[in-house]
């Protein structure tokens, strides 16, 4: 009673396939009955969306009846399903030695060739498809022109499928969304996930995008249940399971990390991403001999990957092997030249092989920043003394001894304006063509300019982040704060990641909204439980709220897992330290904070505030006038010196920093300081 279904199920694919009445053609083998049910069950499951289990029923079929070419096709559109192209065109192989007729094939083996990074000969092969499998056929097509870099014409021949059946196509909309997730538009990347998802809740694929891109918009831990999802679907889906693996590890849940990870060795055994997961995992908890041992492991597999290249640079670096990791390190510049990490690691390593020069060149993108972090201005600094220019080796060590408080611009960049133009006219599809050049003509001070252009390409690019990103920096640098603002919580709401989060503070902090700062880093802090920025400024903002313990459990946690290198982080432990009275400790952190950084203002201040608070006022004095000379226009440094210079007597100096501190727009503690004023004013 139940064959006519499960031949009805095998005939419909037939069809699907082009197999015609093949396999009705000969006298059932001995296996062909238990090949035909075992058939019927991959069907079934690849219908359901679990190509794993597919597969396997699918190989059961063709061992059953090695001569059913139907067999070996289907298995072949299973192993398509899971993206292994290799095994796909072994197994089409198999069929047309069986008797398939390969004409009927030519969308399957152009998928398996593009899985196997051939996108030429992928495109060539779909011109031979048969015309009732077009809409398969365009869509291999248009990964194809997506991995040649051709990313407009993807999306027009996606959107010209989908118009065709009137919107009803889940794996075109799936694909539309890899292309617009790669194009940049978020947005529009976000809109094609839900569209597959509202036509097919189970595809895998489809909730796998999603929730990439939840990962990105709202956070990692948001991303989890949506990957949980996926794997309820097919729980042994590789790429699936790598990306939940690695979504773990950032949210610091190592040992669900292993076992993802395991799992994803287990559905594809010798994988080298998850022996990729396994060793960054080894890395973090100082196994350096175990992370390389599993990156060899991995067999060249990964060779030219910029995360594995940056790890084994960084395990060889550990070891003094210093031209190893420049030759890595390189490799990944070379590909992605705004990658910091990459270029403040391959500037160390220059430095340290005895390459001055080459270190500064390295460089050279992230210190004209001008928010350039100190490590790397310090490197360029020690550079530069090493080739003898100690006059603007002085210019980038003073630049590192202060902090930062210029916002963030990207990169400076060297590339003219008609460079930047003519990229952008060359590109008219391409918004990142056109934030580049508003960032040129920001970094060169035409600011009118560039707030015409970025108020275009945010109108013209909605769902593309990195548009209202170049917005609202530009809005920044006119000191329009509120708009800047509002167009940081527009990205936000597309990508939440740490620039952003760090542009919404800076822009909230900026309108006197330091409640709604707050709130936004709770949220990021939420989703992203080890962010160091995050952690960083939780612990700025509770000292400032004299929520002393609360800073300390805060800070020591960062410390715990930054190390004791950190002089900023130092002096603010210093000062939650003696906030909570605990002077012994106070005074250890700010001292060595000092000895790390005796020319940043901060430190010389927190050092000088906890001289104050524990009686040496003599010391605090000096101290303090120290970090005033460094830093004159901040608020808060003049006033921690007005209150030692009160307490030791010296009224005049204590008023008239008192005066230069309210000068300040950004002095938070206008009320005390204007009650100490009148205080020393009766005399």
């Amino acid at each position: 009673m139940r064959k006519m279904p499960v031949i009805a199920a095998v005939s419909a694919l037939v069809l699907a396939l082009g197999g015609g009445a093949l396999w009705m053609t000969r006298a059932p083998a001995g296996g062909r009955e238990p090949a035909r049910q075992q058939l019927a069950t991959s069907l079934t499951l690849l219908e359901r969306g679990n190509a794993t289990a597919a597969r396997s029923w699918a190989l059961k079929a063709s061992r059953s009846d090695p001569k059913w070419p139907l067999a070996h096709a289907v298995l072949a559109r299973t192993y398509l399903a899971l993206g292994e192209g290799l095994a796909a065109q072994a197994a089409l192989g198999r069929a047309r030695d069986a008797g398939f007729d390969m004409g009927r094939a030519h969308q399957l083996r152009a998928e398996a060739l593009l899985l196997q990074g051939d996108a030429k000969a992928a495109l060539k092969e779909v011109r031979k498809a048969d015309p009732r499998f077009a809409r398969y056929a365009l869509r291999v097509a248009a990964r194809a022109l997506a991995a040649q870099g051709d990313l407009p014409a993807a999306q027009m021949l996606l959107t010209g499928v989908l118009r065709q059946v009137g919107g009803r196509d889940a794996a075109a909309w799936a694909e539309l969304g890899r292309v617009r997730q790669q194009v940049g538009d978020v947005g529009g990347a976000i809109d094609a996930a839900t569209r597959a998802l509202s036509i097919d809740h189970r595809r895998v694929d489809a909730l796998t995008l999603r929730a990439e891109l939840v990962r990105g918009q709202y956070g990692l831990v948001a991303a989890l249940p949506w990957f949980e999802e996926a794997l309820r679907v097919d729980p042994w889906r590789h790429d699936t399971l790598i990306a939940y693996a690695a979504t773990l590890g950032d949210a610091g849940r190592n040992r669900d990390m292993l076992r993802a990870s395991r799992r994803a060795l287990a559905a594809r055994p010798g994988s080298a991403d998850a022996l990729y997961l396994q060793a960054v995992m080894a890395a973090r908890a100082g196994e350096n001999d175990l992370a390389r041992a599993l990156l060899q492991r991995t067999g060249g597999a990964l060779d030219g990957r910029p995360g594995p290249l940056l790890l084994a640079g960084v395990l060889d670096y550990a070891t003094g092997g210093y031209q190893q990791a420049i030759g890595k390190w390189r490799a990944v510049v070379a590909a992605a030249p705004m990658n910091l990490v990459a270029r403040r690691l391959l500037g160390a390593a220059l430095l340290e092989g005895g390459d001055p020069r080459g270190a500064i060149a390295a460089l050279r993108p992230v210190v004209l920043r001008s928010d350039a972090d100190s490590y790397a201005l310090q490197l360029v600094g020690r550079a530069l003394e090493a080739t003898g220019e100690r006059d603007w080796a002085a210019r980038f060590l003073d630049r590192s001894a202060i902090p930062v408080q210029a916002a963030a611009l990207q990169f400076g960049t060297d590339d003219d304006l008609d460079t930047l133009a003519k990229s952008a006219v060359d590109a008219p599809g391409s918004p990142v063509a056109r934030v580049n050049l508003v960032r040129g003509l920001l970094f060169r001070g035409m600011t009118g300019d560039a707030l015409r252009q970025a108020q275009i390409i945010a109108r013209a690019y909605p769902g593309v982040p990195q548009a209202q990103l170049a917005l609202g920096d530009t809005l920044m640098t006119v000191k329009r704060f509120d708009d800047a603002a509002a167009a940081y919580a527009r990205a936000a709401n597309l990508r939440f990641d740490e620039p952003t989060m760090l542009r919404s503070v800076e822009a909230l902090e900026a309108t006197g909204k330091r409640d709604k700062a707050a709130v936004v880093v709770a949220l990021f802090l939420a989703q992203h439980p080890g962010n160091v920025a995050a952690r960083r400024l939780t612990g700025h903002w509770q000292i400032a709220a004299a929520q002393w313990d609360a800073a300390i459990d805060t800070l020591e946690g960062l410390r715990a897992d930054i190390g004791n290198r950190d002089a900023a982080l130092l002096a603010e432990l210093a000062l939650a330290y003696v906030g909570a009275d605990e002077e012994e400790a106070a005074q250890v952190y700010a001292a060595a904070a000092y000895t790390l950084a005796p020319l940043n203002p901060a430190v010389v201040d927190a050092y000088g505030w906890v001289a104050y608070q524990i009686g040496g006022t003599a010391q605090a004095v000096e101290l303090l006038r120290k970090a005033v000379a460094i830093a004159p226009a901040h608020g808060g440094l003049r006033w921690h010196l007005a209150q030692a210079q009160a307490e030791a007597g010296d009224a005049d100096g204590a008023r008239a920093n008192i005066a230069a501190a309210l000068a300040d727009p950004g002095f938070a503690d206008r009320v005390p300081a204007k009650a100490l004023a009148a205080e020393l004013a009766r005399g």
